[in-house]
């Protein structure tokens, strides 16, 4: 339990709404829901032709009618990953009962990080050139085939004329924007921002291109026992699509409009590899201090953190390393708190992930239950408590949620229960 007093020098950061779509529901309830549950998103693919493919499973975000959402031309222009973060932010915002207006719009940023963007629509650009000539192109292609096309959606449809801009670096996309917005409240520049993550890469190529490099998981027969964080069996990540959106806010904007706290963002941090572009530095160096960092911008130390929401992807790179790393940054208390990979029910969602986890790190601090790291059978450290299979209670003021990204990205946020 945390006991250190909030840092009252510097700005305070508040999360007052969330929204979330995944493989596991389409909304934050649903989808946290069956993570408390244990229940996997994870399935064959239907949304391409994977019957080639080295694999032929992914967690694909299921009975997503975007109609029931969106505009019909916000639908027409849209590719599905901003239309992800679309529905995801209005979530947040409806959430956070937070009206955006001439008054206070100009205050309002958006920052949406993703890995790839609109991947599925410039791949069906490409389709429509080859096929049908220029003319089949359509005219917004150059816009809407842009990475940044999900803030500007987010911001059109909000209202929101602050700061509006996408990050971008790859698995760690989403927790990058979520620690950068923060950077923007802490220094004034705005009083709330919408951010989070969104990817939808499930595509015949990004499939082909990671089933070749051996990075995602060829495991026959039941498609839920696929992603298998921690466990000695584990053998690549799973493929997801989805998207996670906070409202961030200014401590005394958010307690002047009377909104609900659910959590504050206390700490975060990146750092870069520079080692390689798929494998994680065998020593985890700028790893740690990622860590270290996070936890040093919180004012906290090791021993104040109660639960980790792991990267846990369940290759063998990057889970070794990990713990490892949470070994030389936690000491014993990895042994005495809770560390667990949502990651091993939703698949990973890349841009999407870091800002779901973050989400869910909120939603344990709130519930007082951690979700499970389902598959692990075998745990690779059997002294750690991976909450195994089925989800635990534990009282949580501390989170630390960690994202690392292909190209060495690294990026951990750490969450608090807001103490006024």
């Amino acid at each position: 339990m945390a006991t250190n007093a909030p840092d009252r020098a510097r700005r305070r950061v508040v999360i007052t709404g969330w929204g979330m779509v995944t493989p596991l529901g389409l909304d934050a309830e649903s989808s946290w829901e069956a993570l408390r549950a244990g229940r996997s998103g994870i399935g064959p693919i239907t949304q391409i032709e994977a019957d080639d493919l080295p694999v032929k499973i992914a967690g694909e975000v299921k009975d997503f009618d975007p109609a029931r959402y969106l505009p019909y031309k916000v639908v027409r222009r849209t590719d599905p990953y901003a239309r992800y973060a679309l529905v995801a932010a209005q979530e947040a915002v409806e959430h956070a009962k937070l009206t955006i207006d001439e008054n206070n719009a100009h205050r309002v940023g958006v920052l949406i990080g993703s890995g790839y963007g609109p991947m599925k629509s410039n791949g069906e650009h490409v389709r429509d050139l080859d096929a049908k000539g220029p003319r089949a192109v359509p005219p917004m292609a150059a816009v809407t085939g842009a990475i940044d096309s999900a803030p500007g959606e987010i911001s059109m449809a909000t209202g929101a004329t602050g700061p509006s801009r996408a990050t971008s670096s790859a698995c760690a996309s989403g927790t990058d924007a979520v620690g950068e917005a923060v950077r923007w409240v802490r220094a004034g520049a705005s009083d709330i921002v919408i951010a989070g993550g969104a990817d939808d890469i499930i595509t015949r190529v990004d499939i082909a291109g990671s089933g070749n490099a051996k990075a995602l998981s060829s495991r026959e027969g039941d498609p839920t026992e696929a992603s298998r964080p921690f466990d000695e069996d584990r053998g690549g990540f799973v493929m997801a699509a989805g998207a996670g959106v906070v409202v961030l806010e200014a401590e005394e904007h958010a307690l002047a409009r009377g909104a609900r706290i659910l959590a504050e963002v206390v700490g975060y941090a990146a750092s870069s590899d520079a080692y390689h572009w798929t494998a994680p530095h065998p020593e985890g160096t700028s790893v740690r201090r990622a860590m270290r960092e996070a936890l040093d911008d919180a004012g906290l130390t090791p021993d104040d953190v109660d639960y980790v929401n792991a990267h846990g992807t369940g290759t063998q790179l990057n889970d070794k390393t990990e713990l490892a790393s949470l070994r030389a940054v936690l000491g014993d208390r990895v042994e005495q708190i809770p560390v667990s990979s949502t990651k091993s029910m939703t698949g990973h969602m890349i841009g999407a992930a870091g800002a779901v986890e973050a989400i869910i790190g909120g939603l344990v601090i709130n519930d007082g239950v951690v979700p499970p790291t389902i598959n692990c059978h075998k745990p690779i450290d059997p002294s750690v408590n991976f909450v195994a299979h089925t989800a635990q209670r534990h009282d949580v003021d501390v989170v630390m949620s960690n994202s690392f990204g292909f190209g060495g990205h690294n990026a951990v946020l750490v969450l608090r229960r807001w103490i006024p």
